[in-house]
């Protein structure tokens, strides 16, 4: 199984947060499922990451997901996605959350995370989640 693992559940397994998801997180590891990133989520997680030497090794772990590319389809769709939930008097409250529901539709993963915002995407926009 292909997830894309969304920053909220990471910033939690790398601080050693237990949750529902970081649990999942550690199921999807022992099951070796295959994990993705997309750029957003790395730009995320790194933009959190504290010190040098966590930069360095959280860097190192995340060039062994699998990587999901975006290209002008994602943004237009990212866009679109928005756009229709605040016509449908939804408002996300983060645009990257948008975008990155775009990759999960476009690469036909799984998403697993941690943010209300996907509740209300998935409910016009299926996500798969787990």
């Amino acid at each position: 199984m292909k997830v894309l693992v969304d920053s909220t559940v990471w910033s939690d397994f790398l601080r050693g947060r237990a949750t529902a998801q970081t649990a999942r997180l550690e199921q999807c590891l022992q099951n070796r499922d295959d994990l993705c990133c997309c750029g957003f989520v790395l730009a995320e997680v790194l933009q959190g990451v504290r010190t040098e030497s966590e930069y360095v090794a959280t860097k190192r772990q995340f060039e062994t997901l699998v990587y999901l590319e975006d290209d002008r389809s994602n943004f237009e769709l990212g866009a679109t996605v928005y756009r229709e939930l605040r016509r449908k008097g939804v408002t996300i409250r983060n645009s990257i959350d948008c975008l990155i529901a775009a990759v999960v539709i476009q690469h036909g993963v799984h998403l697993l995370e941690n943010d209300r915002d996907y509740r209300f995407i998935d409910q016009h926009y299926p996500l798969n989640r787990l």
